[in-house]
């Protein structure tokens, strides 16, 4: 076996089920799922507790780092610290609200030189799509990254402005030439700028300014768009499950294309916010009770394969909490710490496994993006891991939290499953040691 480490776990999830195994590790990757009382041939034996499951580690495809540019909003080592808390070993970053966003092949380097020696979990890059950067696009997918955003609407920074309908086409013809994925906040800029607009401490006034056929609209045009061009196209944080039945219909229908959704679309509604509550402001918006039961039900038959946390933090400041104003305020989730907690809370509720959890937040993602050796308990597998505690609850504090702003939109909810011990390449993770992390490029 020439195994270096033994995990014993009378609970891991493997092959998509619970079951005893000893995981054998040896140079950072598993070299073998053996029986529970497995021979441990001279390698160190460690035995987790009886409430304790070896689950994989996570890989979150949509976080927002900052660094370089906006690093008091978020930078690589506060990011991957509470990564690390969360269970996840690897996360993507999103090309916008760093300075300069990642749209060219210099700003990727640059932001890489940045995250190298501060990483505390594997961090790779998405690329941009913008106006007039087309020509960027093969070489950032040749230089490592995992695809390229796009706005179909104003991104909230000027740096990185949408692109329109015939831009959006062109971008995925170029993709399809390499095979590259397009990932694109679907909203229509025009169904928006003709709703009421966002103003004031109601939070039904911005939900009003968020409408659903918005999303539906702008996911029609990449149907579309993808159809035609037989490229891979990839539909961020879906918070509309009005546009469920779109979507399936277009896999039915051979189109490329793929969709996840957010821990805070899952376990929170609009119903519960608070007038100026503005730590639950975020693009496209929370809704109603009904729709987050059927976006559950994506989930359940498939059509949503993947829940990320879009990650997307900012300054105390820029959230005019003492204001509350839902028009003016910064919208996005602070939840990389949280995502798995928040999401195994309401999947229990609900009859689901950690197996499904998983398979959302690991598996799942982990293949969308090529990283086909995460996310699994598996031979070969890289060797990371979770110690999960499924049964032990907390109540989220935010200064307890490693994101660099003490914001966050699950702030005093009560949580199931904490995160006991997070390992990467086969050994813990020690945020007070020097950082391990690794940055990932796009395997050919």
């Amino acid at each position: 076996m020439g195994a270096e480490v033994l995990i014993r776990a009378r609970r891991a999830v493997v092959d998509g089920q619970e079951r005893a195994v000893s995981v054998a590790v040896a140079d950072g990757r598993v070299v073998a799922v053996l029986p529970f009382d497995a021979d441990p041939d001279g390698a160190q034996v460690v035995e987790l507790a009886d409430d304790e499951v070896l689950l994989p580690g996570l890989v979150d495809t949509h976080v927002h780092v900052n660094e370089p540019g906006r690093t008091e909003w978020e930078g690589f080592a506060s990011a991957t610290r509470a990564a690390a808390a969360g269970g996840v070993t690897t996360i993507i970053d999103m090309p916008l609200n760093s300075i300069p966003p990642t749209t060219n092949v210099p700003a990727l380097q640059e932001k890489q030189d940045v995250a190298r020696d501060q990483a505390y979990v594997d961090v790779g890059f998405w690329g941009g799509a913008i106006p007039g950067n087309l020509a960027d696009l093969r070489p950032l997918h040749e230089a490592g990254v995992f695809g390229f955003k796009c706005f179909l609407l104003h991104s909230g920074v000027d740096e990185f402005p949408p692109l329109s309908g015939d831009e959006l086409h062109e971008a995925l013809a170029e993709a399809k030439t390499f095979d590259g994925m397009v990932i694109v906040h679907a909203e229509d800029a025009n169904t928006i700028d003709t709703a009421p607009p966002a103003q004031g401490r109601g939070y039904a006034g911005f939900l009003g300014s968020r409408p659903r056929q918005a999303e539906e609209l702008a996911i029609a045009q990449v149907v579309e768009a993808a159809r035609q061009t037989g490229a891979r196209a990839h539909i961020l944080h879906l918070s509309d499950a009005d546009a469920l039945p779109l979507i399936r219909d277009a896999v039915a229908d051979g189109v490329r294309l793929s969709v996840e959704t957010c821990p805070h679309y899952l376990t929170l509604e609009a119903e519960d916010i608070p007038d100026g509550a503005t730590q639950f402001k975020c693009c496209p918006p929370i809704r109603e009770h009904d729709n987050r039961d059927r976006l559950w039900e994506g989930l359940a038959e498939g059509t949503i394969a993947t829940v990320v946390t879009d990650h997307s933090p900012s300054t105390a400041d820029l959230k005019l909490l003492d204001v509350g104003d839902f028009g003016q305020a910064w919208g996005g989730i602070a939840g990389l710490q949280v995502g798995l907690p928040a999401v195994w809370t309401e999947a229990r509720e609900r009859g689901f496994t950690l197996a499904h959890v998983v398979r959302w937040m690991g598996t799942n993602t982990a293949d969308q993006v090529g990283l086909t050796d995460r996310g699994r308990i598996a031979q070969g597998a890289v060797a990371d891991f979770v110690v999960f505690a499924p049964d032990e609850s907390f109540t989220v504090d935010v200064a307890a939290l490693h994101h660099k702003n003490p914001v966050c939109a699950y702030a005093g909810r009560t949580l199931t499953g904490t995160v006991r011990q997070t390992w990467l390449a086969g050994a813990p993770i020690d945020i007070d040691d020097a950082p391990r992390g690794r940055l990932l490029r796009r395997e050919p």
